[in-house]
């Protein structure tokens, strides 16, 4: 290709230089026999005798001067008078001499005794305007060609440096890329791109890749997906995504993350970071994206089916501790004391049962109650559902899970509060539906939470390890899901309030 350049080159300058040429000697052929033709002496020996004495060696003399290869003057019916040859004198001039024969100056390219030249023929004028003598100034295409040869030497010179140089860049980029591309051909690295696109887009992984800069570079189907975002983010700043600061700030942190849970506003995420470092300078961070929400889900179920499944375990326990004790009234001859004991816990745990059952509708908000009831029970901890909970309806935009989500993890806190606290360990519940929407409460008797603190951050807790403050960070994202509020009472104890707004039934 640069061979091909560099011919078309040469070409093109070869054209123009010798249009140059060819048009400088017309303009000094058509000068000189202009300057001739003026001059007295060829008018005045033009009438003489013998014009050839006087005509021939102002001729050889001005040839010389200028530089030109013939200057032939000559009679109107083209008889020369002059020559470079002498011998040639007297015969017919060799051209087309009708134009100067009328009074006109002609130009042409013609081949006469010398070969081909560029010539102009024009007329000399005597008194009366009249045409006593022609003059022809040529110059030959030989001499032509040899000025356009000297002006292309260095031309030639110049496309052969420019050509040297250019085989050698290229083969130094070509170096270069082979380097950069590690050995692998253009057509292959076009397939590996195609390949890398394919790949990158039809995972369900979110894969980012953060420059220094906090810009985003790359952003696959997937990462668009679950951070939510409605156009491609590629080349906007990260902060101006509207993420969650501990969840941006894990994106562009240039530290080694594995798989650490982070909330957005309707998914739970496992975000693992890479540094990408190149000459021992951080270039960005490779940001890979699992969606763990269906997995927290089916955690969340699983332990709330594993309390349930402990407090079963617990009420049989004490359902044999019973039957024993009742066993043992009758065996000792005291069956009126064994009826009246029997009597009074079975109609103490269908109590709680019937009231539980009766005020709410929804099975697996009471199953939840139940259960979580004989857990305080097993835990020494006194759990009061009040009166006036009473769910007769839930909204039917709300699904069951993230009620169990809410309540279940507040109740959990409380509980865990209120062994952690002094005196008589305590949880009150309060779950009501109306026109308004839903209002879940749940107080307890433990030490209460800080001021100034944002319980539900995610990593946020009062037990020590890791592993624990993700459960609040799921009841403040399922909250802000529905469009409620959530509301933190800090006077004896810690009181959560949660209204849910009525939603829509295609929610």
């Amino acid at each position: 290709m640069l061979c091909v350049l560099a011919g078309a080159g040469i070409t093109f300058a070869w054209l123009d230089a010798r249009r140059a040429v060819e048009e400088n000697a017309r303009d000094q052929v058509r000068a000189i026999a202009e300057a001739v033709a003026d001059a007295p002496t060829v008018a005045s020996a033009a009438g003489s005798a013998n014009p050839s004495a006087t005509l021939q060696p102002f001729a050889v003399r001005v040839q010389a001067d200028t530089g030109v290869d013939f200057i032939t003057i000559m009679s109107p019916d083209g008889i020369r008078y002059t020559h470079p040859n002498p011998a040639l004198i007297g015969r017919h001039y060799i051209g087309t001499i009708e134009q100067a024969q009328r009074g006109q100056e002609h130009t042409e390219t013609y081949t006469g005794s010398l070969g081909p030249s560029v010539r102009t023929v024009v007329p000399v004028f005597g008194p009366g305007q009249r045409v006593v003598a022609l003059v022809a100034v040529g110059i030959t295409v030989a001499a032509i060609t040899a000025e356009l040869r000297e002006r292309l030497w260095p031309l030639f010179g110049v496309a052969g440096a420019v050509l040297v140089v250019g085989v050698l860049g290229g083969w130094l980029i070509s170096a270069r890329l082979r380097r950069q591309t590690r050995g692998i051909a253009p057509d292959e690295l076009s397939n590996l791109f195609e390949y890398h696109e394919a790949v990158l887009h039809s995972v369900r992984e979110g894969v980012l890749l953060v420059g220094r800069d906090g810009r985003i570079r790359l952003c696959n189907d997937g990462a668009r997906t679950l951070l939510g975002l409605d156009t491609d983010p590629v080349g906007r700043d990260l902060a101006s995504l509207g993420l969650r600061d501990e969840l941006a700030h894990a994106l562009t942190s240039a530290e080694h993350r594995a798989e650490e849970l982070h909330l957005t506003d309707s998914r739970v995420l496992l975000v693992s970071t890479t540094a990408v470092r190149s000459g021992g300078r951080a270039q960005g961070t490779v940001v890979v994206l699992r969606d763990h929400t269906e997995l927290q889900t089916l955690t969340g179920e699983l332990t709330t089916a594993r309390g349930l499944a402990e407090a079963l375990r617990s009420q049989a326990h004490e359902a044999a501790n019973r039957l024993h004790t009742v066993v043992s009234l009758v065996e000792i001859g005291k069956p009126e004391q064994a009826v009246e004991f029997a009597t009074a816990e079975l109609a103490f745990a269908q109590e709680l049962t019937d009231r539980v059952v009766g005020a709410v509708a929804e099975p697996v908000l009471a199953a939840l109650l139940l259960g979580k009831a004989a857990e305080a029970s097993e835990r020494g901890v006194e759990l009061t559902i009040t009166p006036d909970t009473v769910i007769d309806d839930v909204s039917p935009g709300i699904e069951a899970r993230d009620l169990v989500t809410i309540l279940g993890n507040l109740i959990d806190n409380g509980l865990e509060a209120a062994v952690r606290g002094t005196g008589h360990p305590k949880v009150v519940v309060t779950a009501r539906s109306g026109e308004d929407g839903l209002l879940l409460r749940v107080a307890d008797s433990g030490p209460g939470v800080p001021e100034d603190v944002d319980v539900f951050r995610r990593g946020w807790s009062t037990k020590a390890g890791d592993g624990h403050g993700l459960g609040l960070a799921l009841v403040g994202q399922a909250v802000r899901r529905y469009g409620g509020t959530v509301d933190v009472g800090r006077d004896t104890g810690a009181v959560f309030t949660v209204r849910l707004p009525r939603q829509e039934a295609d929610r």
